[in-house]
């Protein structure tokens, strides 16, 4: 949950960060003695006018593909790098846990780089030492904190690295995807760390290609893109519009803010009025439905059916369900595939499948065929709220294609009477008997 705190900690003005490339190390050094009348290198835009405000007690994740430039991003914002343009104020003090490697000595031991990196940030050895155990038992490295740390796994060098961010009580914590070296218990305990931070009102700011951390744990999400920020706002709404960053599908709002991303004929309401038997099929409003592609096929409708065969957005929790969709086409597509997720509330996907997942199509269709998908599957999710998505998508000569995608198409509420802990019921028969 959002800190209702309006004070400013990191204030992002209009950065920009640009590299020299050189063809050879002759061509730097001639630069660097101005011994050359000419430019030897050429410019790499890294980052491009960017903004970012962050609040006290917020928790805000920064993705995008690759090489977009969120890792530079945090290098300025933590003084690990300066900017070519623009203005970082940061009000706080921070722990970074950069890539790996970062601010650590490879030759001396773990005891030794938790003095180094504590006194590099500006505690006195008695503070360090005050916190020791803390650290040491975060780590759960062993009798390994007095080797080298050259000697270390990568699993290790990040146990000791992220004990020591979280352990010197920092206001303000950054991470950049080093969690995902860790194993899945490790994981785990680092973001229940997160959870305490966020409860007493501490600021995070992490880079993840780990979506569904990005839609649990974040108050904003931030999407960068070839060093320029494309937006900002909800997880959930900055995850979508990533995905179609991914599949080169992403256009920008024009200067009235409407949505160029769809063609006129993809824009085409999927899934007319469609009469349920009991109940009136829930669907965002067309203006409101998330849809792109480019085109070769068209998701035409879209609905839930119970066991009974009836149409329907209320589910019992146990009973089988079918999941439909129509797809016609208009042009030849060797293997399309169809697939479905489905979402909580909050944006992170659940579960979902597709035909190649389940072999089940793997033929061609002609352009002017029209199919008829159905998922059919026992409901298992717990009691809620949830988003059904949709997908026409397939491969050609190896190039992955989205020939048109709905996302949050479809609402259903799944009724129970006994809900357990997490996502989904593990069905469990329970006995109980004297020893």
């Amino acid at each position: 949950m959002a800190i209702d705190n309006n004070e400013t900690v990191i204030d992002v003005q209009s950065v920009s960060k640009i590299y020299k490339l050189y063809d050879s190390n002759g061509d730097r050094l001639k630069e660097a003695l101005g011994l050359s009348r000419q430019k030897k290198y050429h410019e790499k835009v890294a980052l491009n006018g960017i903004d970012l405000t962050v609040h006290k007690g917020e928790t805000v994740g920064i993705i995008g593909t690759n090489g977009s430039g969120k890792s530079t991003l945090l290098k300025i914002i933590t003084g690990v790098l300066t900017p070519s343009g623009g203005s970082v104020e940061v009000k706080g003090h921070i722990s970074a846990l950069l890539e790996l490697g970062a601010g650590f000595n490879m030759e001396y031991n773990g005891i030794d780089n938790i003095y180094l990196n504590g006194m590099m940030i500006g505690f006195t050895e008695e503070e360090i030492t005050n916190r020791m155990d803390a650290i040491l038992d975060f780590a759960d490295i062993g009798e390994y904190v007095y080797q080298p740390v050259k000697t270390y796994s990568s699993g290790m060098f990040v146990r000791l690295a992220f004990a020591l961010a979280i352990n010197i009580d920092p206001e303000i914590l950054i991470v950049d995807e080093a969690l995902s070296v860790g194993d899945v218990f490790f994981q785990a305990k680092c973001y229940h760390k997160f959870e305490e931070f966020k409860k007493k009102g501490k600021t995070i700011l992490f880079v993840s290609h780990d979506l569904s951390s990005i839609s649990k744990y974040c108050d904003r999400a931030v999407l960068i893109n070839q060093g320029v920020k494309i937006g900002e706002g909800s997880p959930k709404e900055m995850i979508d519009i990533y995905k179609q960053v991914l599949v080169g599908q992403y256009k920008p709002l024009d200067k009235e803010g409407d949505n160029l991303l769809e063609d006129e004929e993809i824009r085409a309401k999927a899934g007319a009025d469609v009469e349920a038997s009991d109940a009136k099929v829930k669907k965002p409003a067309e203006d409101d439905l998330l849809e792109y592609g480019e085109g070769g096929a068209r998701i035409t409708e879209y609905y839930v059916t119970d066991e009974n065969g009836l149409r329907t957005t209320s589910i019992i929790k146990g009973s089988e369900f079918i999941i439909n969709m129509t797809v016609e086409f208009d042009k030849d597509i060797s293997a399309p595939i169809f697939a479905f997720t489905i979402k909580n509330i909050l944006g992170i996907e659940i579960t979902g499948t597709n035909t190649m997942f389940e072999k089940a199509f793997l033929e061609p269709v002609k352009a002017g065929d029209k199919k008829k998908i159905s998922f059919r599957q026992k409901m298992d999710l717990q009691g809620g709220e949830y988003l059904i998505s949709f997908g026409v998508t397939g491969f050609e000569a190896e190039v992955f294609k989205a020939y048109h995608r709905l996302y949050d198409a479809l609402n259903i509420t799944v009724i129970s009477d006994k809900n357990t802990v997490g996502y989904y019921d593990m069905n469990s028969a329970v006995s109980v008997a004297d020893a």
